[in-house]
């Protein structure tokens, strides 16, 4: 009888120990979900919002940084995603026009505090205004959380560099290290994205170098468990296997533990989430 105590004891010290452990990891998504384009044809918007709202459900997500988000898609999102609140505006007028970098996160488990968009040049308060040598405006929204789990604020950004300015992504990327770390005010940060380079190029190594005291760490370096292919952009899965690459994202900096991480590649063979596979990452607050 005596045994049987301990042992009963034992497993409900280990189950809550389990529980107040998983109250404290957040499952992040970057998800670039493809602008609303009808020259996508099968994997057009229409056919893809109920595929793509129910992978971001599916996997649990608490906090997505989603990219390339039209007004209509956005729209789309917060019908189908009602247990998420959300910030975001338009790159091209800081309202519904353009391209959203829009934030979803969880009603019941975060709190919003501060959130703002700036955009990508060199004036970040110029709405609508395409920096240095980009194609395309370019922005970064940014919210400050609190965890009603564990009492912690920390700082959500999410961005999308732009495909074709060289100038435009490193001077991008040397603002979003600049930008998160004033905007952090000392709190932990998570940065996610499309940042149109492979981890070899030079915005990533801007984020990540070590040598800078502001740096970033890719979530992928800093789990043992990794799940997915070794890229993140295919078109519709029209691009060959060889030329496919990493340019999605997930950043962190402080006290920060990463469980695992994956890319999500899955289609139904002729229909695909998107044009981009979305990475989540399992983050422990410590």
């Amino acid at each position: 009888m005596k045994n049987t105590s301990i042992l009963i004891f034992l497993l409900m010290l280990t189950t809550s120990i389990f529980a107040a452990s998983k109250e404290k990891t957040v499952n992040v998504m970057t998800f670039n979900i493809r602008m609303d384009n009808p020259d996508d044809g099968i994997n057009n918007w229409k056919f893809r919002k109920d595929y793509a709202a129910n992978l971001i459900k599916f996997y649990d997500a608490d906090i997505i940084g989603t990219q390339e988000v039209l007004n209509n898609q956005y729209n789309d999102l917060i019908e189908r995603l009602s247990e998420y609140n959300h910030i975001g505006v338009g790159r091209t007028d800081g309202n519904k026009e353009g391209e959203a970098c829009a934030i979803f996160f969880r009603k019941e488990r975060f709190k919003l505090y501060e959130s703002g968009t700036f955009w990508l040049s060199e004036n970040t308060n110029a709405v609508g205004v395409k920096g240095w040598d980009a194609a395309c405006e370019r922005i970064a929204t940014w919210a400050i959380l609190k965890d009603n789990n564990t009492g912690k604020k920390f700082l959500f950004l999410n961005t999308h560099l732009d495909h074709k300015g060289v100038v435009a992504r490193r001077e991008g990327a040397k603002l979003i290290l600049k930008k998160a770390n004033e905007l952090s005010k000392g709190y932990p940060i998570i940065v996610t994205g499309d940042f149109n380079a492979t981890q070899t190029e030079e915005p990533i190594q801007i984020l990540t170098d070590k040598n800078n005291p502001e740096h970033l760490t890719d979530s992928k370096e800093n789990t043992d468990l990794k799940y997915g292919p070794e890229w993140t952009f295919h078109s519709f899965g029209r691009t060959p296997l060889e030329k496919r690459s990493t340019i999605d994202y997930i950043f962190i900096k402080g006290n920060f533990s990463v469980l695992k991480h994956g890319v999500l590649s899955e289609n139904t063979g002729t229909l695909y989430p998107s044009d981009h596979s979305p990475v989540m990452a399992t983050i422990h607050m410590e």
